[in-house]
């Protein structure tokens, strides 16, 4: 009985604590866990697409390398001023599209590898027209756009509104650990 108590004190001597172990021996080449749970949720980049009623946006963002690369870095923080599937279903023209290329160039503008050219820097535009370089944000606290623009949201009847381009933000869907996912029932300017 005796051999048997001194075993059991051997092994629990040698095996550390829970509660120790996950800093006590580090495993060589891993960084640390995280002690702050906010920094162990995922990336706007993965949350975007899983928003059902934001799937034409999440698509058009993940075309872009650049927006992809911003959405998925976490360590800067972003606002995400995402359009419904309808209200960019509700534009007189697709996102991709200029009337004024469709001036110079007629109907053969996004044609080609020269009209796929124009077609991707388009979305691009509309993408960083709807991307806040700044997260959180504060009612009246004016923020610029990846595109460039200055926003600012106030809150009428209860709701709140981006301003100047006064568009409703029917919910905050998302808080992650580099930024969070507006809602928005309109588009932004962009073009």
């Amino acid at each position: 009985m005796k051999l048997r108590q001194r075993f059991l004190a051997l092994l629990l001597a040698l095996v550390p604590a829970p509660s120790l172990a996950a800093n006590a021996f580090p495993i060589p080449g891993m960084p640390p866990p995280f002690s702050d749970p906010e920094r162990c949720s995922p990336p706007l980049a993965d949350i975007l697409g899983t928003h059902r009623s934001l799937t034409s946006f999440s698509s058009f963002a993940r075309l872009q390398t650049s927006t992809t690369a911003l959405l998925a870095d976490l360590t800067s923080n972003t606002t995400v001023l995402a359009p419904l599937n309808s209200a960019i279903e509700r534009l007189p023209r697709k996102p991709w599209e200029d009337p004024r290329e469709y001036e110079v160039l007629g109907a053969q503008a996004y044609d080609g590898s020269g009209g796929e050219h124009r077609a991707n820097e388009n979305l691009r535009k509309f993408v960083e027209a709807h991307l806040l370089t700044a997260s959180p944000w504060y009612r009246n606290v004016r923020a610029t756009t990846v595109a460039g623009k200055e926003l600012w949201w106030e809150e009428k009847d209860g709701k709140r509104v981006i301003m100047p381009d006064r568009v409703e933000v029917e919910k905050v869907a998302s808080q992650v650990a580099n930024g969070e996912i507006w809602i928005l029932t309109g588009v932004l300017k962009y073009a």
